[in-house]
């Protein structure tokens, strides 16, 4: 962040009195703040005025963020929305913790682009034809299973 302390990186002080290097210097704090904007807790005030009910309130929301996580990671395996779960619980983290907020904001960023690339018609179109020879493959296959077993379950086979 720039605190104005290292006037040897942006020019000197008489560089700085001039109106081009004064707006130049203020829209590159600007972007540089709003890269790095810092992370506040979203506790309330009364929450935030007292330490040890603070340090309380970030274990109670990491408590919370990991059941929902947990819930999500179950949920990949079981019926319900597992993913959704899992980024609901990254967000309730990223409420009180900034590595969380940064992880959030990574993982928008990817799932953005993964939309994007998607949408590409070279991508869709590859994505059709790969799906399209998948099930074909698996259709033979099961096909091929039920022309020489018929409808028998790979466990029951007594003679092969």
């Amino acid at each position: 962040m720039n605190t104005g302390s290292d006037r040897g990186a942006h020019g000197s002080a008489a560089d700085e009195s001039t109106p081009e290097s004064t707006t130049a210097a203020s829209a590159e704090a600007a972007a540089e703040g709003a890269t790095q904007t810092p992370h506040v807790s979203k506790a309330p005030a009364f929450i935030k005025s007292n330490k040890s009910l603070h340090l309380s309130w970030q274990v109670g929301v990491f408590i919370v963020g990991l059941a929902v996580i947990a819930a999500g990671v179950a949920m990949l395996v079981l019926p319900g929305p597992g993913w959704v779960a899992i980024f609901a619980g990254l967000a309730i983290w990223a409420t009180e913790f900034a590595w969380a907020h940064l992880v959030l904001r990574w993982t928008k960023r990817k799932v953005t682009e993964a939309a994007q690339k998607a949408l590409d018609p070279k991508v869709r179109r590859r994505n059709i034809i790969l799906t399209s020879v998948g099930l074909v493959i698996a259709g033979a296959l099961i096909g091929f299973y039920l022309w020489k077993y018929g409808l028998v379950l790979p466990w029951n086979l007594k003679d092969q």
